[in-house]
């Protein structure tokens, strides 16, 4: 695996990405439903989970900013409803439990708190991260960097 990513390691070595956008993360298999691991993109800690609900697959920073702590790939995942009774899949911080929107990024506890969103993708059985979809400045955005 390369020093740009780091996660559970699988059955063997996880092959560079094809284009500089996409840095792989792990085998596809090593990751069971409903689960996170943490990569490393960019210099930022990213949480990468796989989903039963929703889209199947996402990625935030791994920082929990109401804690401090780099730990939002250990936090439970799960689905909410909004007030239109649209599903919400979120990942609860294992530390003080506030919940994060995994599409969006925006903890449901506290809405004026936000941390990144980045792309993932599985291809050819690897899971990839692409860039990050929440730019780091943006008004509200907490992030790791």
């Amino acid at each position: 695996m390369s020093s740009a990513a780091a996660a559970t390691a699988g059955p063997g070595p996880v092959p560079a990405a094809a284009t500089t956008d996409w840095t792989p993360v792990c085998h596809a298999d090593d990751l069971g439903a409903d689960r996170g691991v943490r990569a490393l993109q960019e210099g930022r800690a990213v949480a990468v989970f796989r989903c039963s609900f929703g889209d199947g697959l996402y990625a935030v920073d791994d920082l929990d900013p109401f804690s401090g702590a780099s730990v939002l790939s250990r936090g439970l995942v799960g689905t909410t409803r909004d007030r239109s009774g649209t599903a919400i899949p979120f990942v609860a911080s294992p530390m003080r439990k506030q919940r994060f929107d995994l599409r969006s990024g925006v903890s449901l506890d506290d809405p004026s708190i936000r941390i990144a969103t980045w792309e993932v993708r599985e291809s050819n059985g690897i899971l990839e991260l692409g860039r990050c979809h929440t730019p780091v400045g943006s008004p509200s955005i907490i992030s790791g960097s």
